[in-house]
């Protein structure tokens, strides 16, 4: 058994997030899903087919759960998760908290979202341009 991932973002985000990723490992290593959600959306829909994702795709490891932003559908609709034993939901989805997450499959769900945590923090640097001192 391990965990599965299943990204619930804004359009496309997840889905290019995790294609992403996938290119970089050659393939997915672990049981992911991503779903779009559009402004369209019916929120109600959208719990019915968040559920029965989750039972496709949870073999009893667990079920990790990321969303692009805190507050917004994508991630009020995990609520139709909550009856489910171990699920961890996590927001602010980027690239490399989805690389951690295929990095470190092996690790059980608790350890596994505090590396996506770890690196979704990590992952982001000001990056400064050093100044050209030439002619």
């Amino acid at each position: 058994m391990s965990v599965a991932v299943l990204l619930i973002t804004h359009n496309r985000i997840g889905a290019e997030l995790l294609e992403t990723a996938t290119r970089m490992f050659g393939g997915c290593p672990l049981a992911a899903l991503a779903i779009d959600v559009h402004e369209q959306d019916d929120p109600d829909q959208l719990r019915l087919h968040i559920q029965q994702c989750a039972e496709r795709l949870d073999d009893g490891g667990g079920l990790l759960v990321l969303t692009d932003l805190y507050g917004s559908t994508p991630a009020n609709v995990t609520d139709a998760l909550r009856q489910r034993r171990q699920v961890r939901v996590l927001s602010g989805v980027n690239l490399p908290m989805v690389v951690r997450v295929l990095n470190y499959r092996q690790l059980e769900l608790s350890a596994l979202a505090d590396k996506a945590l770890s690196g979704g923090r990590d992952g982001v640097l000001g990056c400064i341009q050093e100044s050209d001192d030439g002619p």
